[in-house]
């Protein structure tokens, strides 16, 4: 792996231990509000997005490169209302679509064919994210629509019954 490759695949690391971060400062303040399935959610949320940075660091290791970790950003810790955190979710899923756009990108510049077929598994799974985070949002503003405590109620009920599912390790 060349080192533009390296530099850029270690600051996505970098990029998904930040979105780990977020979604469990998401957990901790919809627990706070007591929201504990929109918690359980996020939680889960965020052990996804861990597991997405150890694939990009045991892919950096497969290739014989360095797996260089740098501070990561503190998050928000607070928004104003559910529908809020999932429009925040939803925006920051975009840019970390385009992050993937762009290692992709470079892939293909550096004619780096086993990177780019590496990086296909995150387009996929970030149209997943984005679709997710929509769909939720898309609820929330249907619930503040009707102003209907009881649906959020329901909603939340519904999100906390979501369970994680480990990635499948593929050997590269």
């Amino acid at each position: 792996m060349n080192t533009k490759m390296e530099k850029a695949i270690n600051e996505q690391i970098n990029a998904e231990l930040y979105s780990a971060y977020l979604y469990l400062s998401m957990a901790a303040w919809y627990s706070s509000s007591g929201l504990k399935g929109f918690a359980n959610w996020e939680r889960i949320q965020a052990q996804e997005e861990r597991d997405h940075a150890l694939k990009f660091y045991d892919y950096v290791l497969a290739r014989g490169g360095a797996v260089t970790l740098t501070p990561i950003a503190g998050p928000p810790t607070e928004w104003r209302t559910p529908a809020d955190a999932f429009a925040f979710q939803l925006e920051h899923e975009q840019k970390v679509t385009e992050l993937i756009t762009n290692l992709v990108n470079l892939a293909q510049k550096e004619k780096d064919h086993a990177s780019y077929n590496m990086l296909q598994w995150f387009i996929d799974e970030q149209v997943e994210e984005e679709e997710n985070a929509r769909d939720i949002l898309d609820k929330l503003k249907l619930i503040e629509g009707e102003k209907g405590t009881g649906v959020l109620f329901m909603l939340d009920k519904e999100l906390a019954t979501r369970v994680y599912t480990p990635p499948v390790v593929e050997k590269t």
